[in-house]
């Protein structure tokens, strides 16, 4: 499968790359090695798109500000292919701490923030603006019709939501459907084999209520990368490794290991398989991947030309299996209720007759 295999983004007709191109590490402005040089963050730029790739990813506060304005100081000169990309950026970092109403998810937070990313961005429209975080002390009606008012306006074409509970994202979703304001299409989540307990709620309510799941860090922060294995605990150095290898667990051990056996099997890389079983996932649309370097980029690129077999998918969905809350684990066991057959953290749970499964259900 190829970049150019676009696939429409939640319900709605915004046709997108299967792999999303992630830039919070667009910009040195953390520190020298937290992140690409402006030059190589062009080059992935320039790679990205001559493969067919037309989504990226960023928000407001990436690299302080800077990931949106490299990326929008490379694609301004030339709209044909500004216009040809659908750029994501979010919402609710502050760039202001001493101003408290620069950040969260107010409406004149909301909108101050979006002119900025607009002028940073040097374009007249976002493609796709997501709440990045829940602000608690707002109430969600405010956040979602400053939102909406956004769209109306014409500087934002689609809406999107990230990092917030289930039901407060039915909650906003339903006031879109019931006060005819811009639905949400998109929910940008952190998913991968060793981050599993979003299946529980977040993954079924975005199939149900017509969001695209956009998993953010697939690879779990490089813990399923390759790099950090039983054999080598504590010898790893460098780069992001003091960050990293502390909080790998004996889980993400016997993730590694599986996922070695496969990519040895399929003569492919670790992160190559990760990557592949996370897009068979149901309700998956595009996955962000985000490079430091080129050389990241066209590893993870290629899992798109890796397929997994049935018996692949299960060994990695068994050795990664999550501990799902109530009342997930109560409603798959109950008689006649959600189907069976299914496996509940390593137990089984009886099939049921009455209730069919319907395809993509997790239940």
């Amino acid at each position: 499968m190829p970049l150019n295999h676009y696939v429409t983004l939640g319900r709605s007709g915004l046709r997108v790359s299967p792999f999303c191109l992630g830039a919070m590490t667009f910009g040195e402005d953390l520190g020298p090695g937290t992140g690409s040089s402006v030059k190589e963050s062009e080059q992935i730029i320039d790679r990205y798109l001559e493969l067919g790739g037309n989504f990226i990813d960023t928000a407001n506060f990436y690299m302080r500000g800077h990931s949106e304005k490299i990326i929008g100081d490379h694609l301004a000169h030339d709209r044909e292919k500004r216009d040809r990309v659908v750029i994501a950026t979010k919402f609710s970092g502050n760039l202001y701490p001493g101003d408290p109403n620069g950040g969260g998810s107010n409406r004149k937070a909301i909108i101050a923030a979006c002119e900025q990313s607009l002028r940073r961005l040097r374009t007249d429209y976002i493609d796709l603006y997501y709440l990045h975080i829940w602000d608690k002390h707002t109430p969600i009606e405010e956040t979602v019709l400053a939102m909406h008012d956004l769209v109306q306006a014409g500087k934002v074409r689609y809406l999107g939501i990230s990092d917030t509970p289930s039901w407060k994202v039915a909650q906003a979703q339903l006031l879109t459907h019931f006060r005819g304001w811009a639905p949400f299409i998109a929910l940008q989540i952190e998913y991968s084999l060793a981050e599993r307990t979003v299946e529980g709620e977040l993954i079924p309510m975005a199939q149900e209520l017509g969001l695209g799941v956009v998993p953010w860090s697939p690879l779990a922060s490089g813990r399923l990368s390759g790099k950090y294995t039983r054999e080598n605990a504590g010898k790893v150095t460098g780069g992001r490794a003091a960050f990293v290898a502390g909080q790998v667990g004996e889980k993400d051990y016997g993730i590694v290991e599986v996922l070695a056996r496969i990519a040895k099997e399929l003569g492919t890389t670790v992160p190559r398989v990760a990557l592949a079983w996370l897009r068979s996932q149901a309700g998956v649309a595009s996955i962000i991947i985000g490079a430091r370097t080129i050389e990241q980029f066209a590893d993870n690129v290629q899992a798109l030309e890796v397929t997994l077999s049935a018996e692949q998918r299960a060994a990695l969905e068994a050795v990664s299996a999550p501990q799902l809350p109530f009342p997930i684990t109560f409603l798959r066991r109950a008689p006649g209720v959600f189907g069976g057959g299914t496996t509940v953290n390593g137990e089984p749970s009886q099939p049921s007759p009455q209730m069919p499964q319907r395809r993509g259900d997790h239940y």
